[in-house]
């Protein structure tokens, strides 16, 4: 009996913790059932630690439909040919489950399904998970890839039953804002093309949905990408459609992220005068905001004093101003939330490079090795930071002792297992 390493490779890769797998491996047994599982994080750890080496029944099916692939290629033993024991009452349940959803004729009378509030409660539910995810990772092809299997799960239900406008509203939202995240992790993972054809989707679902919150969120997001992807005009363009909707005079902590945003891309186009006011002005507006109204779940998780000075570290490390980018990353850091292990790693790694412009090499050095090494070797954000800091570091100071414990930790990380 030994770990299973592919079941855990593949887990890494989609960015799941053992509790996020048995929850999905529960909504794939519902999809198959009608009836929720009951897997939990106990069920992952013996599948991964080989207690479990040939599963069966509800449990393979559940891996199969997760993975989208037969058992063999998650690491397991084939299925003996006398299958293994298993308890009557769940194997009779899954059953009679599989053929309710296959053999019923299609003329047969069904009695009509209702979407209701508690449906869009588990799509929200669903939704919060990924957030969690993205903060814990950040930039995962894995966490892209869920989110837009969940978009298209929550338009799958669509077609379920009858609802209200109202939820069918809070559907359509519910599925760009799954989009939405899949566009944002692309755009965090560098993946443009594909961080396009998400908002694009996106879009569109939030027209239907017609949710202001959301659609803030999906073209604030398109700033962002137009900035990451050097289109500083374009980026202010769809950072504007963002802040000119009705919310961000509602409530002030929206038009605090659209000016910082908009402050974020006056820097990426070398505009250091136009950068500050904007920064001046989301600051007052933060200032102004009702710390307790209800705002998205997505708008609670991340944006705070500590965000709106991760732009500015931002903005002003594209302006050259080197000084006044350390001063608003370590504000950045010292604010951050515990959640925040993504956000960490990129101001940590911008803090690194203001300190090494201004000359202060050493501490630039045990800065950027203060980077934790998951986030170092697998955040492709991260990951082009060092790898900038590390050309800057050998033009700025070449041949140094803090050079040489560069180099060297470079070497060390790379040859660790993951």
């Amino acid at each position: 009996m030994g770990d299973n390493d592919v079941l855990r490779r593949r887990l890494a890769d989609l960015g799941l913790t053992q509790d996020e797998l048995a929850g999905q491996m529960n909504d794939a047994l519902e999809a198959l059932t009608g009836r929720c599982g009951d897997f939990s994080a106990r069920t992952v750890r013996n599948l991964l630690n080989g207690t479990t080496r040939r599963p069966i029944g509800r449990t393979r099916a559940a891996l199969e439909r997760v993975f989208a692939c037969p058992l063999t290629d998650l690491g397991f033993a084939p299925p003996s040919t006398a299958a293994p024991r298993e308890d009557p009452v769940l194997r009779r349940t899954f059953i009679a489950g599989i053929t309710a959803a296959v053999a019923t004729p299609t003329n047969a009378p069904t009695t009509p399904r209702r979407i209701g509030t508690s449906d869009v409660e588990r799509l929200q539910r669903k939704f919060a998970e990924i957030i969690a995810s993205d903060h814990r990772h950040g930039g995962q092809l894995g966490i892209e890839q869920q989110a837009a299997a969940m978009s298209g799960r929550a338009l799958a239900l669509q077609e379920t039953g009858s609802a209200s406008q109202r939820v069918r509203g809070q559907v359509y939202a519910s599925a760009a804002a799954f989009r939405s995240s899949a566009m944002w992790a692309a755009i965090d993972g560098r993946r443009f093309d594909d961080a396009i054809g998400h908002m694009r989707e996106a879009q569109a679902l939030a027209e239907m949905s017609g949710d202001p919150f959301i659609k803030f969120r999906i073209w604030s997001h398109a700033g962002t990408m137009y900035r990451h992807m050097g289109r500083p005009a374009d980026a202010a363009a769809a950072n504007t459609v963002a802040r000119g909707l009705s919310l961000t005079r509602r409530d002030p902590m929206f038009a605090s992220l659209g000016l910082a945003r908009h402050a974020a891309i006056h820097g990426a186009a070398g505009d250091r005068i136009a950068a500050r006011r904007c920064f001046g002005q989301a600051q007052d507006a933060m200032n102004r905001a009702d710390p307790h109204a209800q705002r998205p779940v997505w708008m609670n998780a991340f944006y705070d004093q500590a965000e709106l000075d991760s732009l500015a570290l931002s903005a002003h490390l594209s302006l050259g101003d080197f000084a006044r980018a350390e001063f608003h990353g370590h504000r950045c850091l010292a604010g951050l939330r515990p959640h925040m292990h993504r956000s960490k790693a990129i101001a940590t790694a911008r803090v690194a490079r203001a300190q090494l412009e201004q000359g202060d090499v050493e501490p630039a050095v045990a800065t950027a090795m203060s980077v934790p090494a998951d986030q170092a070797a697998l955040h492709p954000r991260v990951v082009g930071m060092l790898r900038t800091f590390g050309t800057r570091l050998d033009v700025i100071a070449p041949n140094t002792a803090p050079a040489h414990t560069w180099t060297q930790y470079v070497r060390d990380t790379r040859r660790t297992p993951a």
